[in-house]
């Protein structure tokens, strides 16, 4: 089958299975009360969110899964590099799922994985990526047909990448629509670039994960029926940075996931001045809490992010056509 079609068909299949079972998982967890419990420092309209079915991330992982196993055989069968990818994106979902049962068990929304424990699950996981590229000899980055090794430092290097970009979309994940939509849009470039690198497998799982998300929205948009939880965007973050290292774009996703970029750095700011200055750079930190207490509606912030990685991962991809 034409690789074109093959993409095209890996997005909707996974856009149609999210909505089905979305459908099924969703009546589940209403049914068995696992919902959200709110932050009490949280922005004073989040508590009407108390109650909402979280652990959506369970559906969009799983039609992901099924979806790129299935595309994937009819196109030129697993090969080491989406099996890996595959499993590691189970597996950070597992330890998303894992902090969202502790939460929703103990009913407190801090009651689930320890920051500590959590980074520790999160850099286990990498460790099965980072090796593999360092066994076959891909420890180099590159933009377009520069290029620099790094040797021994790379994995060091994937790992905390890999991390970062779990932690960041993690951090997204704060308004009704938001770490969903971007996402969308960031596999859409990252689809892209990948076929253009000739990286097939990968493109169809990037395609996958575009339409999951679409069809996750549906459940998603503001007012959301359901949340993805640490479930969905610890495991979205990992097939985030994964899908970079394997594809070797890492340094890309500067541009192509600006928003998380900038939303981990807006943490890591309002932390620092607080502990230097006593001071708080923003109102709320992540940043999309600021906006919200500057009178920003949820819809307003999600369009205008999603707008900016728009743009972003338009000109990430123009360039990384003009550099290939």
């Amino acid at each position: 089958m034409d690789f074109n079609v093959l993409i095209i068909v890996s997005m909707l299949v996974a856009f149609v299975l999210t909505l089905l079972s979305g459908v099924v998982y969703i009546d589940f967890l209403k049914k068995k009360m696992y919902t959200q419990y709110i932050l009490s420092d949280a922005p004073d309209n989040h508590a009407q969110k108390a109650g909402t079915p979280t652990t959506g991330g369970v559906f969009i992982v799983g039609s992901i899964i099924i979806t790129s196993l299935a595309v994937l055989t009819m196109n030129q069968g697993l090969t080491p590099i989406s099996v890996i990818t595959l499993m590691s994106f189970l597996f950070f979902m597992l330890a998303g799922l894992t902090d969202d049962i502790g939460k929703i068990k103990h009913k407190e929304n801090k009651a689930g994985l320890t920051p500590r424990n959590k980074l520790f699950l999160q850099i286990a996981i990498s460790i099965l990526p980072s090796i593999y590229m360092t066994i076959t000899g891909q420890t180099y980055l590159s933009l377009g047909q520069y290029s620099f090794d790094i040797h021994y430092i790379y994995p060091i290097f994937a790992i905390l990448f890999m991390t970062g970009v779990s932690n960041a979309v993690n951090l997204t994940d704060g308004l009704d629509g938001l770490a969903s939509a971007n996402m969308a849009i960031a596999m859409i470039a990252c689809s892209i670039i990948c076929a253009i690198t000739g990286q097939d497998n990968l493109a169809i799982i990037s395609a996958a994960t575009v339409g999951a998300c679409i069809g996750f929205l549906y459940f998603n948009k503001h007012p959301a029926k359901v949340f993805m939880g640490d479930t969905g965007s610890l495991a979205l973050g990992g097939l985030l940075g994964t899908i970079a290292i394997m594809g070797k774009f890492e340094l890309w996703i500067i541009l192509i996931g600006l928003i998380f970029c900038i939303e981990t750095l807006s943490v890591i700011l309002q932390v620092a001045s607080f502990k230097l200055t006593g001071k708080r750079i923003f109102k709320m930190s992540p940043i999309h809490h600021h906006f919200e207490l500057c009178g920003w509606s949820e819809n307003k912030i999600v369009i205008v992010f999603s707008l900016v990685t728009l743009i972003f991962c338009i000109i990430a991809t123009g360039l990384f056509y003009i550099l290939w």
